[in-house]
């Protein structure tokens, strides 16, 4: 599209002729995020889009009784900056909030923010070089005290410290300076121009804890906070109770800072047991009003909603379930750490094993006879938006290519007929966690594997211990002290720079790290880690999709990863409850202030 024709869609938005909706769309297809589209919108003199009007306008806050959900994969802790799993991710979010969240379309919302920075309204660098916040006013802490510049620059240093051990650092590594322009105002400055500028400080990432609780507890020391167990935030719900690994419990916040908001009065997150009982909970008793992640055969899902008390949400995500290649030794300790990045796995660093491996795994079953409409087969790893969906790669299911290719390496088959060269025989642990669809989905890959001469050993570990934070326990996928591994990530933001962030070298998960560290398969490349640098301050989008892509082909082609679904969201909900705007690039919980129950 030349400059004369995006000037036009530019001038049908203002006239009305266009909605900014659809302008967006389109400048995703041409490689932009949603971000920046929406920017340009601005810099031209178009209103930013407001968070959608909601269709409940109460009077009050409270008058909506409890809220009862279920987490079925219990949390541990609640400090979002160690949350290394979703679920912990969730209940942070009940009681800590970012500058802005992202909404089902990609767009940044203000939550702790005044308003969108732009270049419009002063707030964002026309090179993208520094971004200013305004804080709204008159927000306080759940203890009292006032939410204030203080407190963001103190999140910077807080996860900026390297003996804190952040999971959500990664989010804050191109700011150059931070500022404290007034009391509500805060300027980041960057070594570089930032095409994703709202990445730190916003949705999952960006939830800001209160400097006076969390001061004296920096770097090393970050760890012994009460206020892990004991938030205090500035959200809807203050907090009441936790009892880690089973359930949260919260309070209407009397002094929240959106009027006549929370509708309920308090909210519960149950967790432990499984998605099959969390979905028969919400869809046939009505015992509980909204069920996360419901991962069941889709025929259950299908049979339980006929039961007339809860609906299946499904809505689209940048999220693949997919299956790790363990590119260090688990079974060898080195200096007190299994799968040290030292190391190298005896037999999967062999190309040709990991090529056979990505042809034994039967997308199409998994799809058809698991997930249906829960999501789709794809060959890549990082999926949406579409600009950045590669084109090079093609999913394959063939037991007789993966065997020709074995042969071609030198794997002969044993009189077990498991294959073996130089004393080293092809037999992988493969580990995921407690869950029907996923132990259907190791069973499919153990049948087709076998055929083929590997011998696959199943481990199933607790949902709640294997995506616990956990650092002290070996059984945490980020401990990765297996050969195999499948889980889902969630994207978490509608630009993919912190999602690919994940196979950077600086970013492997380890003792040194406290195993935060995003990096869980240690893959090392260092034409990956080029192109993400250069991905990082590329402002011109076609080349900065084309980066992105070139990082998904190097993951594929390396095998280093095995996607065998690409996932959409799935929850269930009481057919009453509305204001969720569930999306694929935030947290669950983004809207929870708007949640309420049609009378």
């Amino acid at each position: 599209m030349d400059e004369h024709a995006l000037h036009e869609m530019i001038g049908d938005v203002k006239a009305g002729r266009l909605s900014r909706r659809a302008f967006v769309a389109t400048m995703i297809g041409l490689g932009l995020t949603a971000p920046l589209a929406s920017q340009m919108l601005t810099a031209a003199g178009v209103a930013h889009a407001q968070p959608k009007a909601p269709a409940f306008t109460p009077t009050k806050r409270g008058g909506g009784g409890l809220l009862k959900t279920l987490w079925w994969q219990a949390p541990t802790l609640l400090n979002p900056h160690f949350a290394t799993g979703t679920k912990d991710q969730e209940a942070s979010r009940i009681f800590y909030e970012p500058l802005a969240a992202f909404d089902p379309d990609g767009n940044v919302v203000p939550v702790l923010a005044a308003e969108l920075p732009s270049v419009h309204n002063g707030g964002l660098a026309a090179d993208l070089t520094w971004v200013t916040w305004r804080l709204k006013k008159g927000v306080t802490w759940h203890d009292g005290k006032p939410f204030t510049a203080d407190d963001v620059v103190f999140n910077y240093e807080f996860v900026s410290d390297p003996a804190t051990a952040a999971v959500t650092g990664g989010s804050y590594t191109e700011i150059a300076k931070i500022e404290k322009l007034d009391s509500h105002t805060v300027k980041l400055t960057f070594s570089r121009p930032q095409p994703f500028w709202s990445d730190a400080f916003c949705g999952v990432r960006g939830m800001i804890i209160p400097k006076h609780v969390f001061e004296p507890f920096k770097g090393a020391k970050s760890r012994e906070s009460p206020a892990n167990l004991k938030p205090v935030g500035t959200g809807p719900y203050r907090f009441v109770d936790f009892k880690p690994g089973d359930i949260v419990r919260g309070e209407l916040n009397a002094s929240y800072h959106v009027p006549n908001r929370p509708f309920f009065e308090a909210i519960e997150m149950k967790g432990g047991g499984d998605a099959v009982s969390a979905a028969r909970a919400v869809l046939q008793t009505g015992e509980y009003d909204y069920a996360w992640n419901l991962q069941v055969e889709d025929d259950i899902l299908l049979r339980m909603e006929q039961g007339g008390k809860g609906r299946v949400n499904i809505w689209p995500t940048g999220n693949p379930e997919h299956i790790q290649c363990n590119v260090t030794d688990p079974w060898t300790e080195v200096d007190g750490e299994r799968s040290h990045i030292k190391t190298t796995p005896p037999t999967l660093s062999d190309p040709a094993v990991r090529q056979a491996l990505n042809l034994l795994v039967d997308r199409g079953a998994v799809q058809e006879q698991i997930y249906g409409r829960q999501g789709q087969t794809s060959a890549n790893f990082l999926n949406a938006p579409s600009r950045f969906h590669s084109k090079n790669n093609r999913w394959e299911f063939n037991i007789d290519k993966a065997t020709q290719i074995l042969d071609a390496a030198g794997w002969k088959r044993g009189a077990d007929g498991v294959r073996a060269k130089d004393g080293k025989r092809l037999k992988f642990l493969y580990q995921t966690s407690i869950n029907a669809p996923r132990q259907k989905t190791q069973a499919i890959v153990k049948q087709a594997a076998a055929k083929a001469g590997i011998e696959i050993e199943i481990k199933s570990v607790v949902a709640s211990v294997f995506f616990s934070s956990d650092a002290a326990n070996p059984d945490t996928y980020p401990h990765f002290y297996s050969d195999l591994q499948m889980y889902n990530t969630t994207m978490t933001a509608p630009d993919p720079q912190p999602f690919m962030r994940q196979f950077c070298s600086w970013e492997a998960a380890q003792k040194a790290n406290k195993w935060q560290g995003r990096n869980i398969t240690r893959f090392r490349n260092e034409e990956y880690d080029r192109a993400y640098r250069a991905a990082e301050g590329e402002v011109d989008p076609v080349k900065r999709a084309a980066l992105f892509i070139k990082m998904n082909d190097i993951l594929i082609q390396n095998v280093v990863v095995i996607p065998v679904l690409w996932r959409n969201g799935a929850s269930g909900s009481n057919l009453r409850l509305r204001g969720m705007d569930l999306t694929g690039w935030d947290g669950t919980l983004w809207r929870l202030p708007y949640w309420y129950k049609e009378a």
